[in-house]
């Protein structure tokens, strides 16, 4: 698989759901429809699309969950989860008005290495990070 085509969320507003989602993740309507629309972030194929019928979760990466932490909370986002560690970073789990749980997730202590197989064997920080 080249990459995500997409992650649905459910919401009752495509209109609220636009407003929420472009100003507190920066996300840009791509296309919409009349039960659903597609949303993109400005440096990824992956389109994030808000429909009135089905409810999945997903995972966004930022550079530092806790410079989104803000950003999140004053767009209405509810911060279910502060931030913790993770293997790789941190993270933290936020809701919607609608529910919909996600997490962001940063990068700060590296990538996972692997083996020849692509079993995690440990976490590298990369270069000029």
């Amino acid at each position: 698989m080249k990459n995500v085509d997409c992650v649905s969320f459910y919401v009752e507003d495509l209109d609220a759901g636009i407003a929420q989602y472009t100003r507190g993740l920066g996300l840009k309507l791509l296309w919409r429809a009349q039960d659903s629309c597609g949303l993109g972030l400005p440096e990824d194929e992956t389109e994030v699309v808000l429909v009135t019928r089905s409810i999945p979760q997903v995972q966004f990466r930022t550079d530092s969950v806790e410079d989104a932490l803000p950003r999140l909370l004053e767009a209405g986002f509810t911060c279910r989860l502060s931030p913790f560690d993770i293997d790789i970073g941190r993270c933290a789990v936020f809701a919607d008005a609608w529910g919909n749980d996600f997490c962001v997730l940063d990068m700060t202590k590296g990538n996972y290495t692997v083996d020849d197989k692509g079993n995690v064997t440990g976490v590298q920080k990369q270069i000029g990070s």
